[in-house]
């Protein structure tokens, strides 16, 4: 890695730390060169507007969310590797909540932006690409049941458990009935989806 491209990662790293401590849109530039000891203009050399820093960060986090979470190699038939997908979620609730509440922000945000997402939608391609190679083996070792749609399948389930993470991570929006059962509730909504195509 040259002397470029580790300060580079190290600029994302130290505006990652800033932004799931504070949020994206308390966060500037002039925040993020004051933590990292450089100036404003040496920022906008690396990334020109604060959009795309912000894409970074949300890259920087799938990428290690893949690396950390999405490694299904150790598991035998088509079914573990999609229960162990989908249980990703849980664990990554239980370790990094915060994760889920930039994401839910990082939405908001980027709508409307003039954003390059063209890295960022290939990464999130790379999820299913993964969950359709383990579709095929379930399929191939009759450890899953044949869906109709498979990319509709899993746009809606996880879609649907992405929407409960990012909802029971932003505490203050909560109901009580919320806080009592969140890890309960990403289990159930993954035992239902796995319900479905378990045979």
């Amino acid at each position: 890695m040259g002397i470029k491209d580790a300060k580079l990662k190290f600029i994302i790293e130290s505006a990652k730390t800033l932004f799931l401590k504070k949020g994206i849109v308390a966060v500037t530039i002039k925040d993020i060169a004051q933590e990292v000891g450089l100036g404003e203009a040496t920022i906008y050399r690396y990334f020109s507007k604060k959009q795309n820093i912000v894409v970074a960060i949300a890259l920087s986090i799938l990428e290690g969310v893949s690396d950390e979470y999405f490694h299904s190699s150790r598991y035998k038939t088509g079914f573990e590797k999609i229960r162990a997908f989908y249980y990703s979620f849980d664990e990554i609730f239980k370790d990094h909540p915060e994760y889920f509440r930039f994401i839910a922000e990082f939405d908001e945000y980027i709508v409307g932006q003039p954003s390059n997402l063209n890295n960022y939608e290939q990464a999130i391609k790379g999820y299913y690409d993964e969950f359709e190679e383990s579709y095929k083996l379930g399929l191939k070792d009759e450890s899953i049941k044949e869906v109709g749609n498979l990319e509709l399948f899993y746009l809606s389930t996880t879609h649907a458990l992405l929407e409960l993470c990012k909802k029971l991570a932003t505490e203050i929006k909560i109901l009580k009935q919320d806080k009592k059962y969140k890890n309960e509730e990403i289990e159930t909504l993954i035992e239902i989806f796995l319900n479905t195509i378990r045979k």
